[in-house]
């Protein structure tokens, strides 16, 4: 009989994600910053550049050193939580997530930004509560918790377009091109710009949030959508808004492109912008044996887990 992940197991998880992503830069993101650094310094026309990433460089190592927040916007809670065929979970496999949520953000000295209703009352909550919890079906097998803290201005850089499904490849690389033109230089470049295609209308945007899981530097699901994320890349960083969107040629270290079936009728794109501080941590709660674990286990590879 497979065994149950538990609703203390997830809680537990976000709380160490939480303390861990808002002083920690995930580890793929920090060596990409890194390595676009090393190459704005051989430039010659580059020192603005350099000096604007040694500044991100540094400011990611005073925040991991001293415990403190990477960005004063420490962003709303994102909790996804991925269920293959052995994963048996509980109705209320969430219901420890908003206490855990209150106690980091109390606990690590974090801003508060959450407010009780977008509309009609925009008090406050006071413990940055709630948090957005979904759970995802996966093909595979174990459990896997996703936490990711998004600040706001990355967020209202985002975009959703519904296209015509004849505008193909070239309007969806247009949707892209027009989101970082008008919007990157809010969201905090360099950015990792995470694209959805696919779905429908309320599924898209979780395609591209998805998309900023993935480590910097790993391949694209197959050689067609690797060889368009490098496009779409290479035309963003042509753009010169550049780090800090004070000029350079390094406005994005990657794009991450995820795509899903769709409607014959229907070409669905989202943009979602991450932005230099990028901000998750990812652990296993069931492993591919489909062993409950005793603690939850951080995936290095996926970044911001110490």
């Amino acid at each position: 009989m497979a065994e149950c992940v538990s609703a203390h197991a997830v809680a537990q998880a976000v709380y160490e994600g939480i303390r861990v992503g808002a002083v920690c830069l995930r580890a793929d993101c920090a060596q990409a910053i890194e390595s676009a650094w090393m190459r704005a310094m051989s430039e010659d026309d580059s020192e603005r550049e350099a000096l604007v990433l040694d500044d991100i460089r540094q400011n990611a190592a005073i925040a991991q050193n001293a415990d403190v927040p990477l960005c004063q916007d420490t962003g709303s809670v994102w909790v996804c939580l991925e269920a293959g065929a052995d994963a048996l979970i509980p109705a209320d496999i969430f219901s420890g997530v908003d206490e855990a949520v209150a106690q980091a953000y109390e606990q690590g000295g974090l801003r508060m930004s959450m407010v009780r209703d977008a509309l009609f009352d925009r008090t406050n909550t006071g413990d940055n509560t709630p948090a957005f919890c979904e759970v995802r079906l996966t093909q595979g097998r174990g459990a896997k918790l996703h936490v990711m803290l998004k600040g706001g201005g990355s967020d209202n850089a985002s975009r959703l377009v519904m296209l015509a499904p004849g505008e193909g490849r070239e309007g969806v690389a247009r949707v892209v091109l027009e989101a970082v033109r008008e919007k990157a230089a809010n969201a905090c470049p360099p950015l990792v710009v995470g694209v959805g295609v696919g779905g429908t209308f309320d599924k898209v945007a979780g395609l591209s949030k998805r998309a900023l899981l993935r480590p910097v530097g790993s391949p694209a699901e197959s050689a067609r959508a690797a060889a368009f994320e490098e496009e779409l890349l290479d035309a963003i960083n042509a753009t010169g808004i550049g780090p800090a969107a004070l000029g350079g040629t390094c406005t994005a270290l990657a794009v991450h492109l995820l795509t899903a079936p769709c409607h014959i009728a229907a070409l669905p794109v989202a943009v979602n912008m991450g932005c230099c501080a990028m901000r998750t941590a990812s652990f296993i709660l069931m492993d591919e044996e489909g062993h409950v674990l005793d603690e939850p286990l951080p995936c290095t590879q996926e970044g911001g887990a110490r």
